[in-house]
């Protein structure tokens, strides 16, 4: 597959313009919520959802930037008109649904799970603190549990958060805590069981573009069917994830 990164500075003024001709399709991303969207060590956005944009881009024939946008807005700057698609590990909900229409999922549902310190016992994923980015499903699960929750606005920060002692756990995307739990030494470890909330991850359209909505769903349903988007997925998050 074909990648065609832009850099940081480039996204930003984008967005900043707030500026869009007719044949240009803007795609929002948060740029750091790696294997799906971060910045490389270059300055460049990468990851699986800005391969497989590119790709969906290619295939329609459209021209697309990048937009860089925080989580906590991602939502309201779609609906205000600041791009026109959102590919930023979004899962499908019901309560999303209500605000923005999505494309077929381009991602199986994902498991989440609980991460910790090395030693924590599995009794705070009910009467612990629990470290959450807030405005996603996560956040909403713990909310609607008996833990207390801890929200940030970066996924980084909860990962902080276990460490410095401010929360027992952090609860997220199985794959994003993943390098978190690989790379710690032994350090961090899951804890708990895994489980499946959401529909799978798609890409936020406004609920008025209903063209584009059905462009992009056409282009994920052929690359589910030919085997490209299953590529893609084990490129970026390795042969152990769910595929189509």
């Amino acid at each position: 597959m074909r990648k065609t990164p832009i850099t940081l500075a480039a996204a930003i003024a984008l967005m900043a313009s707030g500026a869009m001709a007719q044949d240009v399709v803007r795609i929002g991303t948060e740029g750091a919520y790696p294997p799906w969207n971060f910045i490389n060590d270059n300055n460049e956005i990468v990851g699986f959802e800005i391969d497989l944009g590119n790709e969906i881009c290619e295939r329609a024939g459209l021209t697309c930037e990048w937009v860089i946008n925080d989580w906590d807005t991602i939502i309201p700057n779609l609906v205000a008109g600041n791009y026109d698609v959102i590919m930023a590990g979004m899962s499908i909900t019901e309560a999303r649904s209500e605000l923005i229409s999505f494309t077929a999922n381009y991602l199986p549902p994902d498991p989440s799970a609980y991460m910790a310190l090395a030693g924590t016992d599995e009794s705070v994923i009910d009467s612990g603190v629990i470290a959450v980015q807030s405005n996603t499903v996560q956040a909403g699960l713990v909310a609607d549990g008996t833990a207390t929750g801890l929200e940030f606005p970066t996924p980084d920060e909860t990962i902080s958060a276990v460490r410095n002692g401010e929360a027992d756990a952090v609860l997220a995307d199985k794959n994003f805590l993943a390098a978190y739990v690989e790379d710690s030494g032994g350090e961090l470890v899951f804890i708990g069981d895994d489980f499946y909330p959401g529909s799978g991850t798609g890409a936020g359209i406004r609920q008025s573009d209903n063209e584009l909505r059905e462009t992009f769903t056409a282009i994920i349903m052929e690359m589910r069917e030919d085997g490209s988007i299953n590529e893609l997925i084990e490129q970026w998050f390795g042969e152990g994830i769910t595929k189509f």
